[in-house]
């Protein structure tokens, strides 16, 4: 049996996912099948078990600083998996991908400049922005069959009415697109013409799904990075979540620096030890891991996909390139956003509601994948309970 297979209790072990439906959602039950927060139901690789219980077992968890082998490790990642080549001197760490960026609009931006995201998109791109008193400037994604592209017309105009920053999600949360090296030229130069930083959120990237090819914004041609800043982790790629350490990587030394002095005006220059040697560890030896997991997540999008070709024809999935998302179109059914989540909620299963990614989500719903086969299968049979109607 496949070590991803391995169904593992979560309850009452303090997860978000599993744990606190009633405190973020309002959902009572312990019945609930939750499908919403983007986390594995995996354990993390053995590898980074290991390593995390020799550092335990040392007992001593005094302050520590990032060492050589993390930044190395971070290097020859990029390298080997992305065809990308960072320097050390470009990379710092934040206490996270949302900090880090809430931090950069800080720095970059005032009290009521447009920051522009693009919906449907990442809620907590939208939250960030309007708890720190700046406004939210939409540019919708054109979405063809379940396909969705970028509307540049529209990005120019927002740029041109004074935008001040773009929050690019590559790959895209929740559609799983992945966006083509002409798109991400075509977005850097127009950041370029209208002075706009770009904020390029890269997380998924380890989580490209084969054909599909992964094109971090770090290869734009140097004169396009003077106001780029490109946030990635481990956390995604391989179940790491709690243990957060992200890197922000910066080509432009002025910039760089003028981030650090940010970090260090919040005191955020202490690192946690387990977060460095779980990343570590990852960066080192688990690419062998990953492959596989991809591999066990191919085979879950093709059990959905196959499921609702069969059961449920009325509901639009396009498979994602990226991220183990899958953003079901349910607006067929013509009933309201409230309506699909009682339905959902009263056959026992806990997605992500589109409308939650803004108004272009409406209709949709978004299911975690990131789950052994058993899993799924439970929550297909609710799935179908909720969602078996007779289309007039």
């Amino acid at each position: 049996m496949n070590s991803f297979d391995n169904t593992i209790n979560r309850r009452n072990t303090g997860s978000v996912k599993w744990d606190f439906m009633q405190q973020k959602l309002g959902l009572e039950g312990t019945d609930l099948l939750p499908m919403w927060v983007s986390d594995y139901d995996f354990q993390a690789p053995q590898q980074v078990l290991d390593r995390l219980a020799q550092d335990v077992s040392h007992g001593i968890f005094g302050y520590s600083e990032r060492q050589d082998d993390y930044y190395q490790a971070a290097i020859d990642w990029f390298k080997n998996q992305h065809q990308t080549e960072i320097k050390r001197e470009w990379i710092t760490t934040v206490h996270g991908v949302l900090p880090g960026i809430a931090m950069a609009l800080q720095m970059l931006t005032q009290v009521n400049d447009q920051i522009v995201i693009q919906s449907p998109g990442y809620g907590s791109f939208r939250k960030i922005i309007e708890l720190n008193d700046r406004k939210v400037l939409n540019n919708p994604l054109i979405e063809s069959g379940g396909h969705y592209q970028l509307d540049f017309a529209h990005l120019e105009d927002c740029f041109a009415s004074g935008a001040k920053a773009l929050i690019f999600c590559n790959p895209h949360n929740p559609t799983g697109r992945v966006w083509s090296e002409q798109e991400i030229m075509q977005v850097a130069e127009l950041c370029q013409k209208h002075d706009v930083w770009l904020i390029s959120d890269e997380i998924w990237s380890d989580l490209t799904l084969a054909p599909n090819a992964f094109h971090s914004t770090l290869n734009l041609p140097k004169a396009l990075t003077d106001k780029l800043i490109v946030a990635t982790a481990a956390s995604k790629t391989f179940g790491l979540s709690s243990l957060r350490i992200s890197n922000f990587i910066i080509r432009n030394p002025e910039l760089k620096n003028q981030f650090v002095r940010r970090l260090d005006a919040h005191g955020m220059d202490c690192y946690n030890s387990l977060s460095m040697s779980a990343a570590t560890t990852a960066y080192q030896e688990c690419d062998a891991w990953l492959a596989e997991l991809k591999q066990y997540l191919q085979g879950n999008i093709e059990t959905l996909h196959g499921f609702l070709k069969a059961e449920l024809p009325y509901v639009r999935f396009v498979r994602p390139q990226a991220t183990y998302l899958a953003w079901l179109d349910c607006r067929a059914m013509n009933i309201s956003d409230a309506e699909l989540e009682q339905k959902l909620i009263g056959a026992g299963i806990v997605p992500s509601m589109g409308c939650a990614f803004g108004e272009e989500g409406t209709g949709f719903i978004r299911l975690n994948l990131g789950c052994p086969a058993e899993v799924l299968e439970d929550a297909l049979t609710r799935l179908k309970k909720a969602l078996s109607i007779n289309i007039v």
